[in-house]
């Protein structure tokens, strides 16, 4: 008689079935690496981007700090480089490797309210506790091959809780940085550590943008590098936020949109808006009218690829595009003008030009200086896009949104979404002092924003 087995066939009780082991391996799981791709390397001399968002809440601390911990805990399993550290071959190649992972520092700074932080008139103080609430100033990213690529540092508020994180840029530019904040925050206020299938998974592939290996000789430190910048030391700086309302947006981008012939391709927002800082910032420089100067904008390319990538990918894929004119050509023109330019150099950053970059950049690597953006720049990083304020850990949006001290060099703007979701913008500007105070007494700047912050 036979046995069945559950496929429905028999063994035959008549033969002795001998099973005999052949080999054996020990089973782990894959070792992370990421190679950096072409995208990322110029920013190896850049210093670890940090973010500050401020929240309101009454929950208590340590159980505050534990959820967080442990959602981040399970956000750098899916967004692995940010747990690695970065490693340099024999052949001089950068890529990420292990899984170390990150920082978590806890703070305390019970004397200070949300309010004295987030609201609408932040005074010198405030500024420099803020900057007191984000880890790693100061901090290079080539101290990767030393250091976690992310620290995050909760701080116990009076009434809420301050999350400051410092994000290596050359694993990640501004949307990866905003994809991961997100994710990590469904992840804490939601009641199950898998995943939901709602959240958009990072695509890691770093040879889907470039797979160019590429020699980099790294200084030592910071210092060294900085040492090598022929402008000399980085001078001090001032930085404050201009808050324009929906209502302010949109007179910009109609004055600008009005003085156009008809069939011209309309200004968007970024370019309206984009001009009316540049043309206000050199006219608070004092600028002769022969003086250069130039507009940089931190162009995401995964759209303009061939062929193109989504937002999900994750990783550095942006480029620096610039365009520049002499001072006395940008403030006697009219507003129309410079918003032109801008989009005239934004339309031809195409596939091609993206390509010859990265090829002029891989047979000859350069490490960064700020200084090399020239001395009267206007430079915009991030994007009034990123859904910063929808980052809620399960306490509430933030209450304020703010970049620290790191990557601040003379003209350089974070734009942000205004709190209220209405189609205002934050533009948070960092300049010398005396230009500064000049921007915050200009009419014509002042007289279309709705407030200083």
């Amino acid at each position: 008689m036979a046995a069945e087995n559950g496929s429905g066939s028999s063994i035959s009780t008549k033969e002795q079935v001998v099973v005999t082991v052949t080999g054996s391996r020990t089973v782990s799981p894959a070792k992370s690496r990421c190679a950096l791709a072409t995208f990322d390397l110029p920013y190896i001399t850049f210093y670890y981007n940090q973010k500050l968002l401020l929240y309101r809440t009454a929950l208590d601390f340590p159980d505050a700090v534990a959820r967080i911990a442990a959602a981040l805990s399970d956000a750098l399993r899916v967004f692995y480089p940010l747990a690695g550290r970065i490693r340099q071959d024999a052949d001089g190649a950068l890529a990420v490797e292990g899984d170390e992972g990150a920082e978590v520092l806890e703070a305390e700074a019970v004397g200070v309210a949300v309010d004295e932080l987030a609201g609408g008139d932040c005074g010198e103080e405030a500024e420099r506790v803020m900057q007191q609430l984000v880890p790693y100033t100061g901090v290079m990213n080539l101290e990767g091959l030393r250091r976690p690529l992310l620290a995050v540092q909760l701080t116990q508020l009076k009434d809420g809780l301050a999350v400051g994180c410092a994000f290596n840029h050359a694993v990640l530019d501004g949307t990866s940085t905003w994809h991961f904040m997100s994710y990590w925050a469904q992840l804490c206020r939601s009641s199950t550590t898998r995943s939901p299938p709602s959240l958009l998974q990072p695509i890691l592939d770093r040879s889907l943008a470039r797979s160019v290996r590429v020699r980099l000789d790294l200084p030592e430190s910071a210092e060294a590098h900085e040492k090598t910048d022929p402008n000399g030391p980085k001078k001090a700086l001032v930085a404050r936020v201009f808050s324009f309302s929906e209502a302010s947006v949109g007179r910009i981008k109609a004055g600008v949109n009005a003085a156009l012939p008809p069939g011209a391709k309309p200004l968007s927002t970024f370019q309206s808006l984009g001009a009316h800082i540049w043309r206000a910032v050199s006219r608070a420089r004092g600028l002769g009218p022969a003086d250069i100067t130039a507009f940089a904008v931190f162009a995401d390319c995964r759209a303009r690829l061939d062929p193109p990538l989504p937002p999900a990918y994750f990783g550095n894929l942006i480029q620096a595009v610039f365009t520049g004119v002499p001072a006395g050509m940008l403030l006697g023109g009219p507003p129309e003008l410079a918003a032109g330019l801008l989009q005239k150099a934004i339309d031809e950053h195409d596939a091609a030009a993206v390509a010859r970059r990265l090829e002029e950049y891989e047979a000859a690597p350069k490490l960064f200086h700020y200084s090399d953006a020239g001395p009267n720049c206007v430079a915009v990083g991030s994007s009034p896009r990123f859904r910063v304020y929808d980052v809620d850990f399960g306490f509430g949006r933030p209450e304020r949104v703010r970049s620290g001290g790191n990557n601040k060099f003379d003209g350089m703007v974070y734009l942000y979404p205004g709190r209220g979701g209405e189609g205002g913008i934050d533009v948070e500007l960092a300049l010398q002092p005396e230009p500064m105070q000049r921007l915050q007494k200009d009419a014509e700047f002042l007289l279309l924003q709705q407030a200083a912050a």
